[in-house]
C-alpha cells in the first residue's frame, strides 16, 4: 500500500507542486490549507508523514505540532516553512519536528527527505531487530516504541526516539554528528549540525533527572569533543540506586 502523506501549506501552488512530485513518486498525498482543518484530518485517519507550514490560518503549524506531541502520536513530521532563522528550525525542532525544511525549496531534496523519513520508520518497525534493549534502568521497548528508566517513562518525539535507540545499540562507541543524522536522518544533511544537538540536549533534560542524583556532573549521553556523541554505558554505574 502506497504510504499516505499529508501536505498542509496555505498557498495552494506550494501544495500543489508537492504533491505533484510525491505523486509521480508513488506516494498517496491529501492536501490541507488550514491548521485546524489538518488536526481534524490528523485525528481521524492513519498517515505515514505530515508536511507542514508553520504560518497556516485558524490554527498554527506551531500550534498543530505542539498538540500532536501532546497526544504523543508518533507521526514523522517535515516543516516546511519560509522562516529560516536558526532560532526557528531549534524551536520547530525542540517542538518535535523531525526535519525542518526552508522555503524555497528543491522538490527533488523534499522528495528524498521523505523517502528517508519513511524508511527510517520502517527499519525502527522492523519485526527482526531485539525486542527490548535493556542498559541498567534504562530499558527501550523497540515493537511499542518506548522507553523507561526504573519504569518510568521518558516521553519521546520519532527522532529522539530513534537516535536514543541507536545509540543504545552501540553503547560507548563515538559517533560523528555527520553520521548520527546519516543514519537517523537517513540523508546527506545540507545544513549545520544543529540539528543532532537539538536532539541530544532534549534527551539529556528528559533522561538524566531519572538516572542521576542533583548535582552529579555526568550524563548518559556524552559529549566527545571534536567529534560527536557517545552513550555512556560506564555513567549507568553512577544511577540512582546501582
Amino acid at each position: 500500500m502506497e504510504p499516505r502523506i499529508l501536505v498542509v501549506d496555505d498557498e495552494q501552488a506550494i501544495v500543489d507542486l508537492i504533491s505533484y512530485h510525491l505523486s509521480r513518486e508513488g506516494f498517496r498525498v491529501d492536501k490541507c490549507y488550514d491548521g485546524e482543518s489538518a488536526l481534524r484530518r490528523l485525528r481521524g485517519d492513519h498517515w505515514d508523514l505530515l508536511i507542514l507550514d508553520l504560518m497556516l490560518p485558524r490554527l498554527s503549524g506551531w500550534e498543530v505540532l505542539r498538540t500532536l506531541r501532546m497526544e504523543k502520536r508518533n507521526l514523522p513530521v517535515l516543516v516546511l516553512s519560509a522562516r529560516g532563522e536558526e532560532s526557528d528550525k531549534v524551536a520547530g525542532l525542540e517542538l518535535g519536528a523531525d526535519d525542518y525544511v526552508t522555503k524555497p525549496f528543491s522538490p527533488r531534496e523534499l522528495v528524498a527527505r521523505v523517502r528517508a523519513h519513511l524508511r527510517r520508520k520502517a527499519m525502527a518497525e522492523d519485526e527482526s531487530l531485539p525486542e527490548v534493549i535493556k542498559l541498567g534502568p534504562l530499558e527501550i521497548d523497540l515493537p511499542t516504541r518506548t522507553a523507561t528508566v526504573s519504569g518510568n517513562p521518558i516521553d519521546l518525539t520519532v527522532k529522539e526516539f530513534d537516535l536514543l535507540a541507536f545509540l543504545a545499540r552501540n553503547p560507548d562507541k563515538v559517533f560523528s554528528r555527520e553520521k548520527l543524522l546519516e543514519e537517523i536522518w537517513g540523508y546527506d544533511f545540507q545544513g549545520d549540525t544543529r540539528t543532532v544537538d537539538v536532539h541530544i540536549s532534549r534527551l539529556r533534560q528528559k533522561i538524566d533527572p531519572l538516572l542521576f542524583d542533583p548535582g552529579e556532573a555526568v550524563s548518559l549521553l556524552e559529549s566527545v569533543r571534536g567529534i560527536g556523541y557517545r552513550l555512556s554505558a560506564r555513567s549507568l554505574k553512577a544511577a540512582k540506586g546501582c
